[in-house]
């Protein structure tokens, strides 16, 4: 019996999504699906009948905060609703589907990235079985809480002694005859047949095939304004440090009809802005073609198999045209572009658009060549100097994002150097660095000549000790200037303090000169420009009022490190 059927009410479900943007559009989705079967979303954890915890395995890090996330769930559980449903989903339950059963008995239910859609019933399923293995074990609701280091441990250890995976090796339907004809009906999955109630249910496919359409319910949980579009979902790429693959499966493109059906729906609502995602934005479109082969990877093979294709063929200059077209004042920005798969065509595209933001991100994650032959990128250092030159010419006043990984295995001291030089000569707009983390079951993982962490942190700060010497010119050249902002909202405390006040050049924010001074909060606005994604890249911060979630125009008076001051113009 689910508590729907006890308490004659809907369930209700809290949601706890980590990672990425793309991680954030699979928690839009089970959100919209469990809206539309009925149930009840809710912020109260105490109050939930069930929670879902949304996991990111991408590095270490993600790793520790995805298990910390699940462990805290079970322990607020423990102290205020012991009736409740645990169910941990994405990427964690993707890479350990076979493991985490058995290390999280806490956990009710496992899901994969190819059920999101079918959340609802995984979720009454996870609570008939909460209630089952709790009336059947006096001792359930009092188990020794299990520890965050021995899960951390043991999953390290299974991936250093993980086989590789035949269906690593299956070639993706997409392009092929039999495309279109694997279509699954998701009916409701019986109590208890699966797995008996002791256990918790696992429902995770080990190499996912799910993408998105306009018919996918979702909820969105961005402001009004901007929204992400998934265009794709995998990678097909073999860069030696990255899992992605291995827990999102082969790069699989939406139909452009269907990404054009969505973006409509979206303006529609009032999104002035487009943010484009998937692993490899510039793949999108070539697995669509007939009887494609993921091996066009390298600069050389990726340009033959774009110019081969036949007239009208999907492709992210397509897509982008048609966006362009549509009607409205909006931005459609690019996100997570390969440098191997950029294009002549692609340039000359953007540059044709005036509503793609003059803005790229294009992660280079190094340029010594023999660090680029180990990350296995498919790019040789005169390629990405080349390709930067191209754009930069062709598409005037573009902000340039990249990343960089200092620390990866084998990088001596000539290497990084090499790497501090091409920042300070190239002036990117926008930049993050990453210290390498060592992911056993990747090919990086297993390389001689891994670094220390205190290395590797002593190189990231030297190289972003560069980057903020260039960010403070770039930020300083624009003082004058007037610029067309999307206007996010009012200015709180927080937001104020997080920006480096020592480096306002007026004096603006602060009411004195002391560091402990009240903020002028009710003044200030936050908007982001061309050059700003959404909570990566800088901020601007207006003194006057505007529009909240509308474009206005303001001129730029000062600056910090990485932000800017404003004020509208009249």
């Amino acid at each position: 019996m689910t508590k729907k059927d006890a308490t004659d009410r809907p369930l209700r479900v809290g949601l706890i999504s980590l990672g990425c943007a793309k991680n954030l559009v699979d928690a839009e989705i089970m959100l919209g699906a469990l809206l539309r079967d009925g149930v009840e979303i809710t912020n109260d954890a105490a109050s939930a009948d069930a929670v879902i915890v949304n996991t990111c395995s991408f590095i270490d890090a993600a790793q520790e905060e995805s298990v910390d996330a699940i462990l805290e769930s079970a322990e607020v559980r423990a102290a205020q609703n012991r009736g409740q449903g645990l169910i941990v989903s994405g990427c964690l339950p993707q890479r350990f589907r076979e493991e985490l059963p058995k290390l999280l008995p806490e956990v009710d239910a496992f899901m994969g990235i190819d059920q999101v859609a079918q959340v609802a019933d995984i979720v009454r399923e996870a609570v008939a079985r909460r209630g089952e293995r709790a009336g059947k074990h006096s001792t359930f609701n009092i188990q020794h809480p299990t520890s965050k280091d021995r899960i951390g441990r043991r999953l390290a250890k299974l991936e250093k002694q993980r086989p590789g995976s035949e269906s690593e090796k299956f070639e993706p339907l997409r392009g092929t005859a039999e495309f279109g004809k694997t279509k699954t009906v998701l009916t409701q999955i019986p109590s208890s047949t699966l797995h008996p109630p002791s256990s918790p249910l696992l429902t995770v496919s080990p190499r996912p095939t799910f993408i998105p359409d306009f018919a996918t319910p979702r909820f969105r949980l961005t402001p009004r304004h901007f929204a992400y579009v998934k265009i794709a979902e995998g990678c097909n790429h073999p860069c030696s440090f990255c899992i992605i693959p291995r827990m999102r499966g082969s790069h699989r493109s939406r139909q452009q009809a269907d990404i054009v059906a969505e973006a409509k729906a979206l303006l529609a609502d009032g999104v002035k802005e487009l943010n484009l995602i998937s692993q490899d934005s510039t793949y999108y479109g070539l697995d669509l073609r007939p009887n494609h082969s993921r091996a066009i990877s390298s600069p050389e093979k990726f340009s033959a198999a774009a110019r081969s294709l036949s007239a009208g063929a999907t492709t992210i200059c397509t897509l982008l045209r048609e966006l362009n077209a549509l009607p409205g004042d909006f931005w459609i920005r690019l996100l997570y572009t390969h440098p191997a798969h950029w294009t002549d065509e692609l340039i000359r595209t953007i540059a044709g658009c005036p509503k793609v933001a003059r803005y790229v991100d294009i992660p280079l994650q190094h340029i010594h060549e023999n660090m680029l032959e180990r990350m296995r990128r498919e790019t040789s250092r005169q390629y990405i100097v080349d390709l930067l030159k191209k754009i930069r010419a062709g598409v005037p006043g573009i902000a340039l994002r990249t990343t960089f990984i200092v620390g990866f295995p084998g990088e001596t001291e000539a290497c990084f150097e090499e790497l501090l030089d091409f920042i300070r000569e190239t002036k990117f707009e926008r930049l993050g660095v990453f210290a390498y983390s060592k992911e056993d079951g990747t090919r990086a993982g297993a390389m001689s000549g891994q670094i220390s962490d205190k290395l590797k942190q002593q190189r990231r700060q030297r190289a972003m000790a560069e980057q903020h010497k260039i960010a403070r010119q770039i930020s300083e050249s624009f003082v004058g200037r007037e610029l067309k902002v999307l206007v996010e909202g009012k200015a709180n405390a927080k937001q104020l303090q997080q920006v480096d006040v020592s480096s306002w050049e007026h004096g603006f924010v602060r009411e004195t000169e002391t560091p402990n001074s009240k903020l002028q909060t009710p003044n200030f606005l936050v908007a982001r420009g061309e050059a700003d994604a959404p909570d990566i890249d800088g901020r601007i911060y207006i003194r006057g009022k505007a529009p909240i979630g509308e474009f206005t125009k303001v001129r730029i008076i000062g600056h910090t490190d990485y932000d800017l001051m404003a004020e509208p113009v009249r």
